[in-house]
């Protein structure tokens, strides 16, 4: 039977699920506050496609991760759409990262990440990235970069052309269940729908409190900055080079990628956005940073994290702190090779009451209206996986 399925959310995740619904005779309407499609968590990261090596095994990420990774390629390649596998290095500099190294070695394998390989040896280090500093690193030869913006307008594409209506501009600012039914309402418009998802992205506590649906967990932006290396020295990395992660933080830390266009960026760092979309320290929302000063989780957070904050916001301030985190991977870099700040992202980090960040993916149901409470990196790799995973434990789901 069709079904009439609104969707709040033009990012990736969000049009991935309409281009699935809409194949199968759906009726679907996306509604974007935004003036395109992508503009905030989807058009404005790294571009890589994750292989699986960081997520603990059983997890949806790690699950979704697996599956969306050749559900990408595979769209790439359908649709002509630049898709190169660069390949990853995971470095450890010292002896004391090799217990973490270890352990991002043990979750790649039982995460199925092909081909991996684990290198000891520094002169085979070297073959693959041929000025990275390190005594041993996994490689994941894979990995990939793309432009997730365009793979979005591509989905949308097939949306408009399997019947389904994508509808810009259109800000949620009222949902009321009525029966079996959800009334949306927008500025612009009203809608009643069978089924309503909420891909919200930065917004997704906003609409959910729309809904009437726990307040917890909240989103907590936070920016990653981005330089690009001077066109001149992007030889001094071939795909890219990653640190280990601080297994205690849901980020990643500094790293270089070589991008789908040939360009070398180094980044992102992580500092708390003091707006849901500050993409620079002068965008200042009081309202959001007021809220999130207030989250009852908002001091064991800093108690807990306080010290690495104070290095992250330092970085981001003083390009030479900056510097130093990216020199310690390649030891030729020279401050001046850091050309320019090349944009910056915010990511949505779902937290709880009790300070805790969210490390997999969330979602809610409340009747009718499926909620994805969080959708953090690897989202991107994983839409269409994602999307799959809503239509058949969510949207099909009987109850």
């Amino acid at each position: 039977m069709t079904e009439r399925i609104g969707i709040v959310g033009g990012g990736i995740v969000g049009v991935a699920l309409a281009r699935a619904l809409s194949a199968r005779g759906d009726a679907v309407t996306v509604l974007e506050k935004e003036s395109r499609l992508a503009g905030h968590q989807t058009g404005h990261n790294s571009g890589v496609v994750h292989a699986g090596l960081y997520y603990a095994p059983g997890s949806l990420k790690a699950t979704l991760c697996a599956r969306g990774r050749g559900l990408i390629r595979e769209f790439c390649q359908e649709k002509a759409l630049p898709y190169r596998e660069v390949g990853k290095l995971v470095v450890a500099v010292d002896e004391s990262e090799l217990g973490a190294l270890a352990e991002i070695e043990r979750r790649s394998i039982a995460n199925g990440v092909p081909d991996l390989a684990r290198i000891d040896d520094v002169a085979a280090l070297r073959e693959l990235e041929p000025h990275v500093a390190g005594i041993a690193a996994v490689h994941s030869p894979h990995t990939a970069v793309v432009d997730y913006a365009t793979i979005t307008e591509a989905m949308a594409q097939d949306v408009r052309a399997a019947g389904g209506r994508i509808r810009l501009g259109h800000e949620v600012t009222g949902i009321r269940r009525e029966g079996d039914t959800v009334r949306v309402t927008t500025p612009v418009s009203e809608d009643v729908f069978d089924r309503l998802v909420v891909c919200a992205g930065l917004h997704s506590d906003v609409v959910a409190r729309l809904v009437g649906a726990d307040p917890s967990p909240k989103i907590l932006p936070f920016r990653g900055e981005y330089w690009e290396l001077a066109p001149e020295r992007t030889d001094l990395v071939k795909g890219m080079i990653y640190p280990v992660p601080d297994p205690r933080f849901p980020f990643l830390g500094v790293h270089f990628t070589r991008g789908v266009y040939d360009n070398v960026h180094v980044g992102p760092n992580a500092v708390p956005a003091l707006a849901r979309e500050g993409y620079g320290w002068l965008s200042i929302s009081p309202r959001d940073t007021w809220e999130s000063l207030r989250w009852p989780g908002a001091w064991p957070l800093a108690k807990q994290h306080w010290l690495m904050g104070v290095d992250e916001i330092g970085g981001s301030l003083v390009k030479p702190l900056y510097f130093r985190k990216a020199q310690r991977f390649v030891p030729e870099l020279r401050m001046s090779d850091l050309a320019h700040k090349s944009g910056a992202g915010v990511r949505a980090q779902a937290w709880g009451r009790g300070g805790e960040l969210l490390d997999d993916f969330a979602v809610d149901r409340l009747g009718p209206v499926t909620l994805l409470r969080n959708a953090p990196s690897p989202a991107a790799t994983s839409s269409l996986a994602i999307a799959d995973h809503l239509i058949e434990h969510y949207l099909d789901a009987a109850g």
